[in-house]
């Protein structure tokens, strides 16, 4: 990694660890995944279940309000105060500026996520439900999922004011979670040109879906290892294709 990403990504991330809606939202959702205990103890039907569908559920709520909220204020907010002004008239190039400010939220993310995994795990632990390996790659998940959230934030953050961004961004997370009803949509398409551009909009449009394994971790069935392996690459393809997208809008942006 270059001394220029490096130094980036590291300011990013202490500058958005400073935050306090950082914290706010981290301790939200900590608490609302240690409360599923109580919501299980009101839930007929299997308590520890009702504990990891609850459970998860909140940290996965409150991460990717961390990931917007942190996200679309990023670029934004550095040349508003003309920051950006500074790191750019030093050997710094557009390029990894974007990259190390994606790599500086993609640390404060997996900081965020790995607190809340951590504390989640003792908390099943004691409750008598041991080491569960799936909850495990449904953090993995999940991060992978949290990752082209930044990026689609991160992009939008470069071009755009943050009330706009917020909307963009939670626009495409709440298609990305039905996306895959658009192929089901399309065969009632008697139109093929429709048909045709509903499957187009399928592709370009990020599958948040592909990454949601929580009813195999609450109800406890297997997990498809090669599913799991095509979802990595597709994050890390849409990730790298959105982070260039990033830097190509970035770079003919023009400073006043």
């Amino acid at each position: 990694m270059k001394p220029a990403v490096k130094g980036i990504a590291v300011n990013t991330f202490r500058e958005s660890a400073r935050n306090k809606m950082f914290y706010l939202l981290v301790f939200f959702g900590i608490l609302f995944a240690l409360s599923s205990k109580l919501v299980s103890f009101l839930t007929l039907g299997d308590a520890m279940k009702v504990l990891k569908d609850t459970g998860l559920a909140a940290i996965n709520f409150f991460c990717v309000l961390i990931a917007i909220f942190t996200g679309i204020n990023l670029v934004y907010k550095e040349i508003e105060k003309k920051t950006a002004y500074n790191i750019l008239s030093k050997p710094v190039s557009r390029d990894e500026f974007i990259i190390g400010k994606f790599l500086g939220l993609a640390l404060t993310m997996l900081t965020a996520l790995g607190a809340m995994a951590v504390i989640f795990f003792v908390f099943v632990a004691v409750s008598g439900g041991g080491f569960d390996l799936k909850i495990a790659v449904y953090f993995l998940m999940l991060y992978l999922e949290l990752l082209i959230i930044i990026a689609i934030s991160l992009l939008f953050s470069s071009f755009t004011t943050p009330i706009l961004s917020f909307i963009f961004t939670v626009s495409l997370y709440l298609i990305g979670q039905i996306i895959w009803t658009y192929n089901e949509f399309a065969k009632y398409l008697a139109i093929p040109l429709w048909r045709a551009f509903t499957q187009v909009l399928y592709y370009l449009l990020p599958n948040l879906n592909k990454f949601n394994i929580k009813s195999q971790v609450v109800m406890g069935t297997a997990l498809d290892p090669w599913a799991l392996l095509f979802s990595g690459l597709y994050a890390l393809g849409y990730v790298l294709a959105l982070l260039a997208l990033t830097i190509l809008v970035f770079r003919r942006r023009e400073f006043q």
